[in-house]
């Protein structure tokens, strides 16, 4: 259903054109989970939903995929309006 926007998502990972929150930095470290397993969320998963942000009014994504490790992991993503992916938060489902 939400194929281009995973394909730009995916695009921007494979570029490295994306910053992280400091929220989803600090989530991350509590999960034991590396920049790494998050790139791997988005190349091997699929958008479960999408949310509109209440205070922005921008679309942000819930991609659920696999760690490097194999585990399912859930990061919520967003384009930015400078156009970089930006991570919002990633947790393990």
């Amino acid at each position: 259903m939400f194929e281009r926007i995973l394909s730009q998502l995916r695009e921007r990972v494979r570029t490295r054109q994306y910053v992280m929150t400091v929220h989803a930095e600090d989530e991350m470290d509590e999960d034991g989970l590396t920049i790494f397993d998050v790139e791997s969320v988005i190349l091997s998963g699929k958008i479960i939903e999408r949310q509109k942000d209440q205070n922005t009014g921008e679309w942000k994504y819930l991609v659920k995929g696999e760690s490097l490790a194999g585990e399912s992991i859930v990061t919520v993503a967003r384009i930015s309006p400078t156009g970089k992916l930006a991570f919002v938060n990633v947790f393990r489902e």
